[in-house]
């Protein structure tokens, strides 16, 4: 492996650093954006629970806003019910618009990752081309051995390329996919929060 990356040259180095912040982007996206951590359907229903019984006070709203981003959207939403639909629904907007900042937080360098090692990779078969054609007008075509070269290091830092920004790209998309549907859902169970603290629904009893 050292070989092989030795052999594509100085713009493996960037390449290979990609690959690595890559890795680690996806790894800690794919934990974080776990419906069961952003969402989680049993904090919902004991809130259900709790305001169906009236047992809601001061130490369970923390508890709550403590307990998931969605949790902490609902529990600012809460907070200011007294004051009326209006302010409660403003109250969740500005929650949610920090939730939601927070679940897409290192998609940006993830795709601009996908984006940039291909022209790195393409970098690098130019860079190896320059070397060929040099090659060929010091020497000639006769040296076999020096063309090649060049021509492994243009492929090796092509193929890493793509290597990395096939993957990149995927994840990415899929992410920004699974942003939209949690997104979707927390904004549902707010509605549906509103709704219910305003009287303009019942609780469903199986729910609760």
């Amino acid at each position: 492996m050292f070989e092989l990356l030795k052999a594509g040259g100085i713009l493996m180095v960037p390449i290979v650093a990609c690959s690595i912040l890559a890795l680690a982007i996806i790894l800690e996206r794919i934990w974080t954006l776990r419906a069961s951590r952003v969402a989680p359907p049993q904090s919902i229903n004991e809130l259900w629970r709790w305001i169906k019984k009236k047992e809601l006070n001061g130490r369970k709203l923390k508890a709550l806003q403590a307990s998931s981003p969605l949790g902490r959207i609902l529990a600012g939403g809460l907070i200011n019910a007294k004051h009326g639909r209006e302010i409660m629904k403003e109250s969740i907007e500005h929650e949610a618009s920090q939730v939601i900042h927070e679940l897409e937080r290192f998609l940006n360098p993830l795709g601009t990752i996908a984006t940039i090692t291909p022209l790195l990779g393409l970098l690098g078969t130019v860079i190896g081309m320059i070397k060929v054609f040099a090659e060929i007008q010091l020497a000639g075509v006769g040296n076999a051995g020096n063309l090649a070269g060049g021509i492994s290091e243009a492929l090796i830092t092509t193929a890493a390329g793509l290597s990395v920004a096939i993957p990149a790209l995927v994840c990415h998309r899929y992410f920004i996919r699974r942003v939209d549907e949690l997104v979707v859902n927390m904004e549902q169970e707010a509605i549906k929060l509103v709704e219910v603290v305003h009287g303009d629904r019942e609780i469903d009893v199986e729910g609760a």
